[in-house]
């Protein structure tokens, strides 16, 4: 498919189209607390690593969002985080604040409209992000990946599960840590606790349409993990596990 990709910080009219963008993310993946600050300071204060994909009649068809932040930092030593996803906004928006110098891209997300998912337009995307991060002088992207098969699966740990391979290629079984690999990225460790996502049982309710009204774990549609309900307190939590991926541009 004939597509362009540009920069939000070059096209910054777009930003509306950008969020206006059909996706698959479920309601309840959209009530971390982390992201309703990250994604507008990307927006606000890093918009040069934020790019979307438009097709031949200027309609946006996928986007994506990365990082700058100091890994190698003191006290942070090049070890990717366990707590994944959350950690490294908050990271880069500290090091923005601090005045610290990054060395290091993460990803942040790659959404593709739902009538082009299976066309390799999230391929695209995570090469079009490496390129980037590559012209800005940078050796290495990270991500942490959410694999896309895991949430078939809930109640398998992500340590098993990221690391299954098919046997006619050596290549993973889940579908988007293939296009990492295939893209010369490398599996490096399991963010344990990626994202926390924690809130009233009334909420969860909402979100999800069932009852959570039992202690114990609930299996919710396109979790990776069961969600932890504890009914009799009021609250539920889901903590999804993420896979780390290294990328050396």
């Amino acid at each position: 498919m004939d597509v362009e990709i540009v920069g939000i910080a070059e096209r910054p009219g777009l930003v509306d189209a950008l969020w206006g963008m059909p996706n698959l993310w479920p309601e309840f993946m959209r009530q971390d607390p982390v992201s309703d600050l990250g994604y507008a300071w990307m927006l606000a204060e890093a918009p040069e690593y934020v790019s979307v994909a438009l097709d031949g009649d200027g309609r946006v068809v996928a986007r994506s969002f990365s990082v700058p932040f100091a890994l190698h930092a003191e006290g942070r030593d090049g070890v990717l985080p366990t707590r994944g996803w959350d950690q490294v906004l908050m990271w880069a928006m500290e090091d923005r604040r601090d005045g610290r110098a990054p060395d290091t891209v993460s990803a942040i997300e790659i959404s593709v409209a739902r009538d082009l998912l299976g066309r390799g337009m999230s391929g695209r995307m995570l090469t079009a992000m490496r390129d980037r991060a590559k012209e800005r002088g940078f050796a290495e992207v990270v991500a942490p990946v959410r694999p896309n098969g895991k949430h078939l699966e809930p109640h398998t740990p992500m340590a098993e599960y990221a690391l299954r391979t098919r046997p006619e290629d050596g290549l993973p079984q889940d579908p988007w840590l293939r296009v990492h690999v295939r893209a010369g990225g490398v599996i490096d460790s399991v963010a344990t606790a990626s994202m926390t996502i924690s809130e009233s049982v009334e909420r969860w309710r909402e979100w999800t349409g069932l009852p959570f009204d039992t202690d114990g774990p609930v299996e919710v549609p396109f979790a990776l993990t069961p969600v932890r309900c504890e009914a009799s307190h009021g609250y539920a939590v889901y903590i999804e596990p993420n896979v780390w991926v290294r990328h050396r541009v």
